[in-house]
């Protein structure tokens, strides 16, 4: 396991508690690793010791930089890359071409469902890769979530898939926080507000999880950072101007938290709300 921040220790403890042999790395430095695992200080003692390598890290340029690393690490026993990472079609794709140049196998896996649902194996686990890769994997993606769905043979179209999702929740999360601070204005009350909406036409993720367990309570605890959120989203954004599809809605959310992460970097993403209500 490589990348041990809230999801990858969380991952990291489902691989540990299935009764596999981890071996795990952070740049960060040791202390990160749940207990049962075996902490290394270099990619490289992660390379030698493991046949599978599960990577969970922020961007695109760190899945590079560490696959890179595998694939030079001397007495290499890795022979399959599994990424959780949201990282973007293309940078899928660079590393999955970099390690079977090298002859490393290679599955595009993001996630979904946030720290709390790796926690409860809820987690929704996208994958892309070939059938060979995808069959080498299934122990170890059986042992990360009880929830996983294959969406293509080729890097990147689960990173694809991924990036949707993350569009839609931003979307949803950001235009519910304004729906809500427009009802609270008049004077209903938020909790009142969001039992009609779960009953209603205008329910959703933010109604149903964000705000009643993390906004609501005052938590703002999800695990998940807006800096994360708005680096998704552009990701979403270059993404459809790639492909020339439409964008009108995915730069005004894009915008909404690009703005929101400048202003309060590495915030609970849940933290949306107060800065719509303010804005």
């Amino acid at each position: 396991m490589v990348g041990l921040g809230n999801m990858g220790h969380a991952l990291a403890t489902n691989l540990v508690r299935s009764g596999l042999e981890v071996v795990a790395h952070d740049a960060a430095g040791p202390g990160r690793a749940p207990e049962g695992a075996t902490e290394v200080v270099r990619i490289e003692d992660v390379a030698r010791g493991c046949d599978v390598v599960v990577l969970s890290l922020p961007d695109g340029s760190a899945s590079e930089d560490v696959a890179a690393a595998i694939v030079a690490a001397p007495e290499r026993t890795t022979s399959l890359v599994v990424d959780t990472s949201t990282i973007g079609v293309q940078a899928a794709a660079r590393v999955s071409e970099l390690l079977e140049r090298n002859g490393l196998e290679y599955v595009d896996a993001p996630v979904s469902g946030g720290v709390a649902g790796a926690r409860a194996r809820t987690l929704m686990i996208m994958l892309a890769g070939s059938d060979a890769a995808c069959t080498h994997a299934e122990a170890v993606l059986g042992a990360l979530s009880d929830r996983r769905q294959r969406v293509g043979e080729r890097p990147g179209l689960a990173q694809a898939v991924k990036l949707a999702n993350n569009f839609l929740s931003a979307t949803a999360l950001a235009a519910t926080s304004e729906a809500i601070a427009f009802g609270r204005s008049v004077g209903v009350d938020m909790t009142m507000m969001l039992d009609v909406l779960n009953m209603s036409s205008g329910q959703n993720a933010a109604t149903t999880d964000k705000f009643p367990h993390h906004i609501a309570n005052g938590r703002y605890a999800s695990g998940f950072t807006n800096t994360l959120m708005a680096k998704d989203v552009g990701l979403y954004l270059s993404a459809t101007v790639e492909q020339g599809t439409s964008s009108i809605i995915g730069r005004v959310t894009e915008d909404i938290w690009r703005r929101f992460a400048s202003s309060l970097p590495g915030a609970d993403f849940t933290r949306i709300y107060p800065f719509v209500e303010g804005s």
